[in-house]
């Protein structure tokens, strides 16, 4: 097993650095890290310019599905384990997903538990966020249930579902899990592998309102190109049609008629086949 870390940034000098001291830290040392800076102009060089042994890509700024991508492109490990510079991994996770595929070579994803904390302060994950392994594609409807940064997933499956769609600008983990876990079960480690830091100013989901659009168009994605299952196609197509009723209701009280119109003109669509 070589495993490749792909750890994309923009302007996070301020916690980049807790990043990859965690992935140095690792008890089960990674075989590469390829640190995609993406566009930053804040202070990313000078932390960066402290660590040996790092291959860097530096690319214009072109969103974090983007990053992600070249650094999987240019990794030579058939593993990839992926991480946000805001988050900081636990000394054993990379030993603790090695030990777990070790157990069940069948498995091509794993990912693990973690610990939120929002502020600096503990945060308890509500039952929504429960998370699990096996076949867990209707978990993946309603939300995104595995975390980028809990993911080790194999180099082969990335090459047959494709990778991070870069027309989403948020919610593009979510698009991912859901074509990979419409095809095969994951693999889960009931034991926290992260540290998972929120509340900061630069989170996706402070930058954009109305997140569940993108969820939606990930739907419409996942039913119109992917190949599903007949018991997949009706779940995923009812989940497009509650989360698109809801969020016209919401542009329609908040005075904008013609997303309402799409939208349910969108679950008309689904409800019909």
């Amino acid at each position: 097993m070589k495993v490749s870390v792909i750890l994309p940034t923009h302007n996070r000098a301020h916690t980049l650095a807790r990043a990859l001291d965690s992935v140095l830290a690792q008890t089960r040392p990674a075989d590469e890290i390829i640190v995609v800076d993406d566009g930053s102009d804040d202070d990313t060089a000078a932390v960066l310019a402290a660590y040996d042994g790092i291959q860097l890509i530096r690319q214009p700024n072109r969103g974090v599905s983007a990053a992600r991508n070249t650094g999987i492109r240019a990794a030579a490990g058939d593993w990839i384990a992926l991480l946000d510079s805001d988050d900081a991994w636990l000394p054993d996770k990379l030993a603790l997903q090695e030990q777990a595929i070790s157990a069940a070579p069948q498995a091509r994803l794993c990912h693990g538990n973690e610990t939120w904390l929002r502020l600096g302060e503990p945060l308890k994950q509500l039952k929504k966020h429960r998370k699990r392994g096996g076949d867990i594609f209707t978990d993946c409807l309603p939300l995104c249930v595995i975390s980028p940064s809990a993911v080790m997933l194999r180099r082969d499956l990335l090459d047959e579902t494709g990778l991070f769609d870069e027309n989403l600008p948020a919610c593009e983990d979510y698009d991912l899990w859901l074509r990979i876990c419409a095809r095969e079960p994951v693999l889960y480690v009931d034991t926290p592998l992260l540290i998972k830091h929120g509340g900061h100013e630069d989170q996706l989901s402070r930058r954009y309102w109305g997140m569940d659009r993108f969820r939606i168009q990930a739907l419409y994605n996942l039913l119109t190109t992917q190949p599903l299952s007949p018991s997949q196609y009706a779940a995923a197509a009812a989940m497009l049609c509650r989360k698109a009723r809801i969020f016209a209701k919401g542009a329609r009280k908040h005075g904008r008629p013609q997303d309402a119109a799409r939208y349910e003109a969108l679950a008309q669509e689904f409800d019909e086949h």
